[in-house]
């Protein structure tokens, strides 16, 4: 499985996994499958958006740095789990620097929204000016 669907206020993404740079980290992912939320933007770091994990990650389960990167390119999806801030899935659609209250932050990059960045700028960008939207993340149908 290398593609993943991101439904974001009903609109739908396709996003493709990085097993090349972060394949632990795609394993924790694809373990929370189907994962639903509220996504809100993230005003510390830009132009982005992240969903909380709180309630889906094991409690103190740390996620070790694969490929870590605090300045994805619109676009990238990073998986973050450190004692720092909470966990959290940070979608880039824009110039972002990715960061919390605790300071810089580093996340691995587990997807990849390349075709579709258009409208992830679009829905960044009316969840900046109107607030939360439901998010859910699953495997394309037929494929398990």
């Amino acid at each position: 499985m290398s593609a993943l669907q991101i439904s974001i206020g009903g609109r739908l993404l396709i996003s493709h996994l990085n097993w090349d740079v972060a394949p632990q980290s795609c394993t924790r992912l694809t373990q929370m499958l189907p994962l639903r939320g509220q996504v809100i933007h993230a005003r510390w770091s830009g132009e982005a958006i992240w969903l909380p994990l709180s309630t889906d990650w094991p409690i103190g389960s740390i996620l070790e740095p694969e490929s870590a990167t605090g300045h994805p390119e619109p676009g990238a999806v990073l998986l973050f789990a450190d004692r720092r801030s909470e966990p959290e899935l940070f979608f880039a659609y824009g110039t972002t620097r990715f960061a919390s209250k605790a300071g810089p932050l580093e996340g691995n990059p587990v997807l990849l929204i390349q075709d579709d960045l258009p409208q992830l700028v679009e829905l960044g960008r009316e969840i900046f000016m109107h607030g939360a939207m439901e998010l859910r993340i699953d495997r394309p149908p037929g494929t398990g």
